[in-house]
């Protein structure tokens, strides 16, 4: 991977500095951002079969020490961005709320408001929040879940009863689902590379800046969900923001928690997915480049999650949803494990399949509040619930390298 070459030029991206090799001529288009040099075109890019080293940085050393994987952090960010998702602006300083509506329900046992936020240069990007708090002093852990409406949680009553803000935003409020649709948030900032999920994300963490500001939010428990193309959207937002504590993608398959390079029966590909005619908008269009070369790819998505570590991070999936590809969720979480327990967070990185279909059921809200409590808490889940069970017990280890031994 890129990490194999030693000599390098220096990539400085919002912040982050990144050394990538030196591989001749690099044929990737401009990205005509401030500071952004050009990394290696997929051609000139190793072939790499298994899931690639999270460890191996780009000057060809590997990690070994905490402070190395810092490091690295930054790098892996760096290349996501550039290859995948594209590159976000940062926060706006100008975030307001309007409380549109409050009511009391559950028998008096939580407030339902609905807030609408805006932002932006103008103010002219406008996102729906719904957040339903629970009766008490708090503060409590908040779940936040991206979404088409708010209010969409199906046990929101059950989760706050359990002691849980729940939260949700409207995420198609910020760039529509559709290809070649230019949303408030790219029309606000038109000189960043951002596709539709790297627009959601960057919504769901300006929500976050809301969530933040309110005395009824505890700020250390903070979880983000979606399902989907949610799961998609939180998987990255989770990766990239450190205040989101558990990160609980749901049925997100590939551009989520399936990794591209092991796939199980029937799964969506990454030529699929990025197939102009279906959901090319969702990722910077250089990721097509990599249909049907996805071992060029200098990253899986074992290292997005890998970037959650040490906070938590829960998939959850179908056994049935063979479009989500459950064999590549076991195979990218097998990946990251590594990372998780190199940090000492090895019991952070949880995994739980139940049979069915592509949805967010109530057992999997269930079992996200379940997980939520074992980590924030260290309760025990009812009933003996596990969240490292392997359901496919023969598939051969998806790499051969290890993690290091240093501190």
């Amino acid at each position: 991977m890129i990490g194999q070459f030693c000599n390098g030029i220096m990539n400085h991206i919002e912040g982050i500095v990144l050394v990538l090799p030196l591989l001749g001529i690099i044929a990737c288009a401009s990205t005509n951002l401030p500071g952004v040099v050009d990394m290696p075109a997929v051609d000139t890019l190793p072939d790499i079969k298994e899931l690639p080293d999270p460890f191996l940085m780009n000057n060809g050393r590997r990690v070994k020490t905490r402070a190395d994987w810092a490091k690295r952090r930054k790098e892996i960010k760096a290349m996501i961005l550039y290859y995948q998702y594209g590159h976000m602006p940062p926060a706006p300083k100008n975030i307001t709320a309007k409380e549109l509506s409050s009511e009391t329900v559950y028998d008096g046992g939580a407030t339902k408001k609905h807030i609408l936020l805006s932002m932006g240069p103008g103010k002219k990007i406008k996102v729906n929040v719904g957040i339903i708090i629970p009766k008490g002093k708090g503060p409590f852990p908040v779940i936040l879940k991206n979404d088409s409406r708010i209010f969409n949680v199906p046990i929101a009553g059950e989760v706050v009863k359990r002691g849980l803000i729940v939260a949700d935003y409207v995420r198609t409020e910020l760039d529509p689902d559709r290809k070649a649709a230019v949303g408030p948030a790219q029309e606000a900032y038109p000189d960043y590379d951002w596709a539709t999920l790297a627009v959601w994300a960057w919504g769901g963490m300006r929500v976050i800046d809301y969530l933040v500001t309110l005395d009824v939010v505890d700020k250390r428990k903070i979880v983000f969900t979606g399902h989907s193309r949610g799961g998609k959207t939180a998987l990255l937002a989770g990766a990239l923001d450190e205040r989101i504590a558990l990160v609980v993608p749901n049925g997100s398959g590939c551009g989520g928690a399936g990794c591209y390079r092991f796939e199980g029966k029937n799964p969506e590909s990454l030529e699929q997915i990025t197939n102009p005619r279906r959901f090319a908008y969702w990722f910077h269009p250089r990721f097509r480049d990599f249909a049907d070369k996805e071992t060029r790819l200098p990253f899986d998505q074992h290292f997005l999650k890998a970037l959650v570590a040490p906070r938590a991070l829960l998939s959850v999936d179908a056994l049935g949803d063979l479009w989500a590809n459950p064999l590549g969720t076991q195979q990218s979480h097998r990946g990251a494990q590594p990372v998780f327990d190199f940090l000492g967070a090895g019991d952070k990185l949880g995994i739980y399949f139940r049979t069915g279909g592509h949805a967010q059921s109530k057992d999997d809200w269930r079992t996200l509040v379940d997980f939520a409590d074992k980590i924030f808490f260290g309760k025990a889940p009812a009933g003996g619930k596990r969240f490292d069970k392997l359901p496919f017990a023969d598939a051969p280890k998806p790499f051969s390298w290890s993690a290091p031994k240093g501190k």
